[in-house]
């Protein structure tokens, strides 16, 4: 991309135009164009052609801040950007340089990605950097609005059926052998039948796709010849990043999106989307002119009380957005109207969901984003799932959030860790956790569809790592293993990282089962990260934002025959087990075992129920929750057969999990943490009750003892951190 010399009104008929909606919108005939910004002087418009050629265009009317012109004959693929003109003063915190071009927060699909070039930074301290950022920056495109969904119906699954996949869609299918090569890595490869029949196989209902906001690749990463694999670095929160498009010219991938959004629902499949409107991929008063800090910065983010020159930043990534400026509010809101009603999308996992609460200082349960989301006709009908906490003062809340939400339970995270790998007075909590972790969420009257289960996400180790490593091994993200969570309540089962010794391997594979079945017969909503389901490993990596490679890339041969170094494999053939301790089997592949077909099937089932007949740990588990976990739903209450969907699946789920095993001494255990306190008429446990501040008398009967003083209390759970991005 070639920066021309600017031409005013090149043959370009500019009309008055509309100031809503913002961005730009093509009607057939021609595009309308709107900006907002409150402290602009001038406004100019800079159309891009396919030479490179600049055109710009004077944008004359200006309604409520909004500068807003329309031109005739420009339609879809025209690529275009923004210059304003106002006042740069950075100690009151306005930063207007008309020497960048700007890319439109509106953009509904851009164009190229920045080269880190200094004419994207401002590094005179007398005066805004003379340097024209054209040709080292991203452009706006204008899209085609209409797409053919034909009967697409968003699926529309009900809390207490659903499951959650976290995906990633280059790493999802960057090595899948069965997925063309120019689709891999792609949304059409995502949408690929083979994808699509590996998620449905699962079992999983919903496809959490982590950011696909169009975003930025950090300078300092790319210094280091790396890459913001993660993608929380959001630039464009109406655009599908393009890169994840197998062609992206002419803002062809928002088509390719929309097309990979109906194969899945035609598969009925939900799709969620992980979003980032806590921040910019800007960074502070360090960090490039894209988009926000030129058009009309003080707006657009929160400045430090006093000394505006500098961003106060909740995020760890160098800036906030101003969560109480209306424009702010009606650009989030807009963006996620658009995702659902033009994309399709079914819901949202909100990325450091406090800091959207943080209209002045401290996180605020009723603050207007909450107000308008909750009042909202279409957002408030969609999934709506909070990550309850960032790197600010009182950010971790944890249960904390409105009604309407559902959370990331970190609580539940650090609780299924510590009992699995034998933690001291863990059962308890567990068992709260199992059953929905209504201490959390009972105080606002929230049934545990507010909990959203997890034991491993994209930050921090997958299960195969979890059970491997009990230190991180980031030594390949350039920052001498300081990045990432160093307490990560891992335990690697008598060997770091990888091992031959079979007694180690096959403790390892007995935990992620363990992990896996816990996960899914907890109360709540499940959620598994991507590649778990195979064993998928980082190498110890437990923060691979930068890992665009076969770290984080999830290795398809897992799928198949062929043992892995810790002896993890998906689902085992059944004939080939042998009775319980036996080795461990070899595996066919699913497509295999189907085409074998139900004559071939029916004596390795007869053998499997035979075999779970003969587990007494599972069949413990079972009567335990049977007689303890509350049942849920109007069906259940009424005595009437329910829908069916994921609590039928459960117990077949299970058992594939947890192999030929039986459950180890802890699954015991469970019965008796199950049977926390009293139950009818039955005493509790003497050394429980003593924990929980309780003394028995004479009678047997708990009495009232001595409150527990906080500093006395446990530590404080796993809090995260902001370590580079996401």
């Amino acid at each position: 991309m070639t920066s021309e010399p600017h031409r005013k009104n090149d043959g370009v008929p500019a009309w008055s135009g509309h100031p809503y909606p913002l961005g730009a919108s093509y009607d057939g005939q021609g595009t309308n164009f709107a900006l907002f910004s409150e402290v602009a002087e001038r406004v100019e418009l800079v159309l891009v052609d396919d030479d490179g050629r600049h055109r710009t265009v004077p944008v004359n009317e200006v309604d409520g801040f909004v500068w807003h012109c329309y031109l005739p004959g420009i339609g879809p693929g025209q690529r275009y950007g923004y210059r304003v003109h106002g006042p740069w003063h950075p100690a009151l915190g306005q930063r207007c340089n008309p020497a960048k071009l700007l890319l439109d927060p509106y953009a509904a699909a851009v164009d190229g990605q920045i080269d880190n070039h200094p004419s994207l930074y401002e590094r005179s301290s007398a005066g805004p950097d003379p340097a024209d950022s054209a040709g080292h920056t991203m452009l706006g495109v204008v899209t085609d609005p209409y797409f053919d969904w034909g009967d697409d119906r968003p699926p529309r699954r009900a809390y207490a059926d659903t499951v959650i996949y976290e995906a990633h869609v280059r790493g999802m299918t960057r090595t899948h052998p069965e997925v063309p090569p120019e689709l891999r890595g792609t949304y059409a490869g995502l949408a690929h039948p083979a994808i699509v029949e590996h998620l449905t196989s699962l079992g999983v209902t919903a496809v959490e796709l982590m950011p696909v906001h169009q975003f930025v690749h950090d300078g300092v990463l790319q210094d280091r010849g790396l890459s913001n694999y993660w993608g929380y670095n959001t630039i464009g929160f109406f655009a599908p990043h393009n890169a994840y498009a197998a062609d992206s010219t002419g803002g062809r991938q928002v088509a390719e999106f929309k097309a990979m959004v109906k194969a899945l629902h035609a598969a009925g499949l939900e799709v969620i989307l992980d979003v980032v409107y806590n921040h910019t991929a800007e960074g502070n008063e360090k960090g490039p002119t894209l988009s926000f800090r030129g058009i009309d910065n003080a707006s657009y983010y929160r400045l430090v009380d006093g000394d505006w020159r500098h961003y106060y930043d909740t995020t760890g990534t160098g800036n906030s957005l101003l969560m109480r400026h209306p424009y702010v509010l009606q650009l989030i809101m807009d963006s996620l109207r658009y995702w659902v009603t033009e994309m399709h999308v079914d819901g949202f996992r909100f990325d450091l969901a406090a800091t959207l609460a943080r209209q002045f200082h401290e996180v605020d349960r009723l603050s207007a984003f909450f107000d308008l989301i909750q009042q909202d006709p279409v957002i408030s009908r969609v999934k709506l799932i909070a990550e309850p906490w960032d790197v600010g003062e009182g950010g971790y809340q944890v249960g904390n959030f409105p009604p309407l939400w559902s959370e990331w339970n970190g609580m539940y995270r650090d609780a299924v860790r510590d009992f699995w790998r034998g933690e001291e007075h863990t059962l308890g909590e567990f068992a709260s956790r199992l059953t929905g972790s209504s201490d959390i969420y009972q105080h606002s009257r929230r049934r545990p569809r507010a909990s959203v289960n997890f034991v491993t996400a994209h930050d921090g180790f997958t299960l195969r790592d979890l059970v491997s490593y009990n230190d991180k091994h980031n030594e390949a993200n350039g920052e001498g293993n300081r990045d990432g969570e160093s307490t990560n309540r891992s335990w690697n089962c008598g060997a770091e990282g990888e091992t031959d010794d079979p007694a180690v391997r096959e403790l390892r594979a007995r935990q992620q089962r363990n992990f896996l079945a816990t996960l899914m017969l907890s109360q709540g909503i499940p959620m598994l990260c991507h590649g778990d389901e195979l064993g998928r490993t980082q190498r110890g990596n437990n923060n691979a934002y930068c890992q665009d490679n076969e770290v984080s890339w999830i290795d398809w041969r897992l799928t198949g025959g062929t043992a892995r170094p810790d002896g993890v494999h998906p689902v085992p053939d059944r004939a080939a087990r042998g009775p319980p301790g036996a080795a461990a089997p070899a595996l066919l592949p699913r497509r295999d075992r189907r085409a074998a077909g139900p004559a071939a099937a029916r004596p390795r089932l007869a053998a499997a129920q035979r075999e779970r007949d003969e587990r007494p740990g599972l069949a413990a588990l079972r009567r335990a929750l049977r007689r303890r976990l509350p049942q849920r739903g109007r069906h259940r209450r009424a005595g009437l057969p329910g829908p069916p969907g994921r609590r039928r699946l459960l117990p077949a789920a299970a058992e594939q999990l947890l192999g030929a095993r039986r459950l180890p001494p802890p699954g015991r255990r469970l019965r008796r943490a199950l049977d926390d306190g009293p139950r009818h008429g039955r005493p509790g446990h003497p050394g429980r009750d003593r924990a929980q501040g309780r003394d028995r008398g004479a009678g047997g009967e708990p009495q009232p003892g001595p409150a527990v003083p906080a500093a006395a209390r446990p530590a404080e759970r796993l809090t995260p951190t902001r370590t580079g991005a996401g």
